[in-house]
């Protein structure tokens, strides 16, 4: 089979990062790639889940928590300063 040449841009810290961890597993960038197309090609898909991140519970309240505090303002005590928290805080503690 004929070999061509393909040139991409990949980010110059993701390349490093990458060619540190492939050759440790004994193999180089163009190997990788290679493995990455073939797989490809086998499975008529990328070969790995790609998907986006789900928050967890905590993050979804976190998130909620958030958006109840912008649309009212006014139900939540605010603070000058960091230290009138903090010596709240203290207080209850």
């Amino acid at each position: 089979m004929a070999k061509v040449s393909t040139s991409i841009t990949i980010d110059s810290d993701i390349k490093a990062k990458a060619q540190e961890l492939l050759a440790d597993l004994g193999l180089d960038l163009s190997t990788a790639v290679n493995i990455f197309l073939r797989q490809t090609i086998r499975e008529n898909a990328i070969p790995f889940n790609i998907s986006r991140e789900i928050p967890n519970a905590d993050t979804i309240t976190a998130i909620k928590e958030a958006e109840e505090f912008r649309k009212h303002p006014e139900k939540y005590k605010r603070y000058s300063s960091f230290a009138e928290l903090l010596r709240e805080v203290e207080a209850d503690a």
